[in-house]
């Protein structure tokens, strides 16, 4: 494995080129704003009916609709959702692109899977930064960094890493670190990580651990206390220091119902599971059915969406933060801005 710093970046394979981050989202607006503090010529791309291009603005970024920003750059991010990036690409940014421009993504499904093929002129890579946009942002302007991830697609000028490692860098990155892997590794384990444990598994997890509390006759209230409020602090341990850090710091008897009863709620059912989930993804069903969706117009997501939101335990929820009213102060992400 090979890792990076800011020690191994030259931000001048940077300076001097056009950028283009295309999207302003929870990804976009932290590469874009990094970036400029980084003293990079950055510009936004985005559709003239974006509600961001007033967020963007607000934050003194110049923006340009999204075919004229790709014609202008050297170098094109694209922080589009997945589902958006297919199209966008066809019809904003391929008749812009020329031989040794670079395209960079945030995330490889689309170039994985080949809903998106540059020519072999251009230039390929990715820069997956380990975290949500907002945190990206944060610590950068903590003067610390989220992990990142690179990785070359292609190579046509032979200074793609030097780009992909600037890029990096100036949003933060290389003040943790920068590791090099494959389009493949990073769309293929993102994909399982979000379906089976930090998303998927994580929220199913929850709900059913409050439902089976208030089926029981226990209080609402203590269910989702224990049930969706402390995982944050039992998340914050494990990030500090891993699974054993946590486990020194709650009870023994916390820490002998762990051993003893965590892998009978994910025993060999969960796990067989899981091998299915990644077989999907592997075999690029997953990312053939979710695109399915999206040029339908996303029906089931829709419905699914709105069920999930009027589930009881979102009402409890926001019942029990209006008692700590400091949760909405400092927020990391904030809807008007960004």
């Amino acid at each position: 494995m090979k890792v990076y710093y800011d020690r191994d970046a030259d931000l001048n394979a940077l300076r001097g080129k056009k950028i283009a981050v295309i999207g302003f989202g929870s990804q976009g607006h932290a590469h874009a704003l990094n970036l400029r503090d980084s003293g990079m010529d950055v510009r936004v791309g985005l559709s003239a009916s974006s509600p961001s291009r007033e967020k963007a603005i607000k934050q003194g970024l110049p923006v340009l609709d999204t075919a004229a920003a790709a014609r202008e750059a050297d170098v094109i991010m694209m922080l589009v959702p997945d589902e958006m990036g297919g199209d966008v690409y066809a019809k904003e940014i391929a008749p812009g692109l020329s031989k040794g421009k670079y395209l960079a993504f945030g995330h490889g499904f689309n170039i994985h899977f080949k809903f998106i093929q540059p020519p072999p002129d251009v230039n390929v890579f990715m820069i997956a930064p380990k975290g949500p946009g907002h945190l990206v942002r944060s610590e950068y302007v903590k003067g610390r960094g989220v992990p990142c991830l690179l990785a070359i697609q292609q190579d046509p000028t032979g200074d793609t890493r030097k780009v992909g490692l600037a890029w990096g860098s100036g949003i933060g990155g290389g003040r943790a670190a920068i590791i090099e892997t494959t389009f493949k590794e990073e769309t293929e384990t993102d994909l399982f990580g979000e379906q089976s444990v930090l998303c998927g598994g994580l929220t199913e997890l929850i709900r059913a651990g409050w439902e089976t509390l208030v089926e029981a006759g226990y209080a609402p209230e203590m269910a989702y206390f224990e049930c969706v409020h402390e995982v944050k602090l039992i998340v914050d341990l494990i990030y500090e220091g891993g699974i054993s850090n946590m486990r020194y710091s709650i009870s023994n008897t916390a820490e002998y119902g762990d051993m003893t009863r965590g892998k009978k709620v994910i025993g060999p059912e969960t796990r067989a599971a899981m091998k299915h989930i990644l077989a999907d993804i592997q075999s690029g069903k997953f990312a053939n059915e979710w695109i399915a969706e999206y040029r339908a117009g996303l029906p089931n997501f829709n419905k699914m969406r709105k069920e999930a939101e009027q589930h009881p335990v979102e009402e409890v929820g926001r019942k029990l933060r209006a008692f700590m009213p400091w949760l909405a102060s400092d927020r990391l992400v904030d809807k008007a801005k960004n």
